[in-house]
């Protein structure tokens, strides 16, 4: 849990006037979000007793018609390029790419730090004036934000995550307080575009509401005008896709789009079928992109947002380019263009990169700035969204070997104070550490599926191996963290830590 160092006073640590603004949010919306999260944890405790979600009752949302109108400057979201926020370099690099939009992470690709939180957020007001800037020491130069319409998001915090230290003997949610900071500190007159939040995690329609309520209070508080907030969601949890047309409804006078969060919702699809031998995934990295789970969510996605005239943007593509390794680089391009190609066929809107040299090729697949005047117009509404990973991928030890491997050195990298992390050419966040470490929790349920004769001595050997690795020198608080991040992530498996925290 991100906790505020001691000592700290709102008034007097954070801007001034901030702390009157913030009480009566805090008052009025943590409790209802602490409330959300217990039905979560209930969705999950039913699902694991057999009840697994399904589709809601015929309603106003599903059958009204209704339509979200978007806005010009949105309509090119062909590329959303992500990164994390307490990296000025990154940001920089990002806005001067040339893609459509960026979104600028106060979250999984953040390490959930109090530093890194208050460097994140100074960074995105900074971003969003067009001020930010950073030092380019090979070319002894200062590089600063150029012109550009590119649409800026901020994805902030989820609602799975409470904020300590900020209240005396109290916690508050984090989605609350990123919200309230970042608006408190703009002044509206000075963005290119209303603000545009990224929602991440969301679980049911019902959230939509505590967004929308949010949104609405935080507008009125500030005296900002009707439609200077907007928003796109991700679907990142098995229960939301089969709400998404509610969520919409519920959002409608702010939200402009959903986007398939494929890693977390793949995580969130073994969480939930924990309990079923059908549903042990093969090694990560030999699942298809087009695997028949994700293809089910992209196809009834892309129908429900153009019914209404929303976006439906693409996943990330976790194998990055290199400008040191020319295999890997095409590798990765070619992996790229195939991923981003199937998501358009899926007639999705656009995509989402992690890197500048991606962009151009995630574009290129997307022939049309936006394809909301097509629709797949599935046979059945409410398709089957569990169907059955049979036949896809490959089954290993030597992929079990490698998860915990990739579990140890992502576990370090938080350690180290990074959020995300590249790992053997993939950019490893917290949900694709969720998706390892559910993988090997899968394979010590149910044994014919590779599992190691002892997890504790498997960790103990992926260790060795990566603490000889390391050049000679390597100072002891490297190996001793190494040491703690191995001893975190196996505990985390052995007592079903797998909540996206």
């Amino acid at each position: 849990m991100n906790v505020a160092p001691g000592r700290f006073d709102i008034t007097r640590d954070l801007p001034q006037g901030f702390a009157s603004f913030y009480e009566p949010l805090h008052a009025r919306f943590t409790p209802e979000a602490q409330r959300l999260v217990q039905s979560r944890h209930a969705c999950l405790a039913k699902a694991h007793a057999g009840a697994l979600p399904d589709y809601l009752s015929p309603s106003q949302a599903t059958t009204r018609d209704w339509q979200i109108t978007l806005p010009a400057w949105c309509r090119d979201q062909r590329n959303q390029m992500t990164g994390p926020a307490d990296d000025a370099e990154l940001v920089v690099k990002m806005l001067n790419s040339g893609a459509p939009g960026v979104m600028l992470d106060l979250e999984d690709s953040m390490a959930n730090e109090w530093e890194h939180l208050m460097n994140g957020h100074a960074n995105v007001v900074s971003a969003l004036y067009g001020e930010l800037t950073y030092d380019d020491r090979k070319r002894a130069t200062r590089v600063g934000i150029k012109p550009s319409q590119t649409v800026t998001f901020v994805r902030v915090r989820g609602l799975h995550l409470s904020q300590a230290g900020i209240l005396p003997d109290e916690l508050t949610s984090a989605s609350l307080f990123d919200l309230a900071l970042l608006i408190y500190r703009l002044d509206y007159a000075r963005l290119q575009h209303p603000l545009c939040i990224y929602i991440p995690k969301s679980e049911s329609a019902e959230e939509a509401l505590w967004w929308k309520g949010a949104f609405d209070a935080l507008i009125a508080a500030k005296g900002w005008p009707l439609g200077s907030i907007a928003c796109m969601a991700l679907v990142e949890a098995h229960p939301l896709p089969y709400q998404m047309e509610e969520f919409l409804f519920n959002l409608r006078n702010y939200i402009l789009g959903l986007n398939l969060g494929r890693w977390d919702y793949m995580a969130s699809l073994i969480h939930y079928n924990l309990a079923d031998p059908e549903w042990v995934l093969p090694d990560r990295n030999t699942i298809p992109l087009d695997v028949a789970f994700f293809q089910a969510v992209r196809g009834l996605m892309v129908d429900i947002c153009h019914k209404h005239g929303a976006l439906a943007i693409g996943g990330m593509t976790a194998l990055y380019p290199s400008r040191e390794d020319a295999d890997l680089n095409a590798r990765a391009l070619a992996v790229l263009e195939r991923d981003k190609r199937n998501e358009a066929d899926c007639l999705m809107d656009g995509a989402w990169t992690g890197h500048p040299d991606q962009n151009a090729v995630a574009v290129a697949q997307f022939p049309y700035p936006n394809q909301l005047d097509q629709r797949p117009h599935l046979p059945d509404m409410h398709p089957n969204l569990r169907p059955i990973p049979r036949d896809v991928g490959k089954t290993t030890l030597e992929g079990t070997r490698a998860a915990v491997r990739t579990a140890i050195r992502y576990r370090f990298g938080v350690l180290e104070g990074r959020g995300a992390s590249l790992l053997d050419g993939y950019m490893e966040d917290l949900a694709t550490d969720r998706i390892y470490r559910l993988m090997i929790a899968q394979r010590l349920r149910f044994p014919g599926a590779y599992t190691p004769a002892s997890l504790d001595s498997m960790f103990d050997d992926e260790l060795t191996r990566l603490l000889a690795e390391l050049p000679s020198g390597t100072p002891s608080t490297t190996l001793e963290r190494y040491r703690r991040a191995r001893d975190l992530s196996e505990q985390m498996i052995l007592t079903g830590a797998f909540d996206p925290r």
